[in-house]
């Protein structure tokens, strides 16, 4: 599982939801993810201090600034490059197992008490936000 993470002011997806200040996460999910995979990469997201203190160093997470989630499912982000010039997705989770673990990832961040909106699972989408930093962090379940 593979969660690109960046920090925004206002972020939207189309079809889905928008959000203001907080965190724009585009998540792919990988063949043999699982639950466990899920849970620990939304705790991560949750508790992830990129968020600027009174001295402007990154020491405050989207739960301490009260923000809100934008989840956009992406599997391209599982694309493995390494021979020819176009990806392969061999890698990622075929639809019927990534849904239910994008789903569980999103339920994860709303327990942590997250406000959390997401696109349409499988949809082709567009997406439109305000990177605030820049700050873009990938993570790796």
């Amino acid at each position: 599982m593979r969660a690109v993470v960046q920090r925004v002011s206002r972020a939207r997806v189309t079809p889905g939801g928008e959000i203001g200040r907080g965190l724009c996460v585009l998540l792919g999910v990988a063949r043999g993810d699982g639950p466990e995979e899920a849970a620990r990469l939304a705790g991560k997201v949750a508790r992830l201090r990129i968020f600027p203190d009174d001295a402007g160093r990154f020491d405050r997470s989207v739960e301490d600034i009260a923000g809100s989630v934008l989840a956009v499912s992406q599997f391209t982000l599982i694309a493995d490059t390494a021979t020819g010039n176009r990806p392969s997705f061999l890698g990622a989770a075929p639809p019927e197992e990534a849904e239910p673990l994008y789903e569980h990832f999103c339920a994860e961040l709303r327990m942590l008490g997250l406000p959390v909106e997401t696109g349409v699972f499988g949809a082709k989408m567009e997406l439109y936000l305000v990177n605030d930093g820049p700050v873009t962090i990938v993570l790796d379940a």
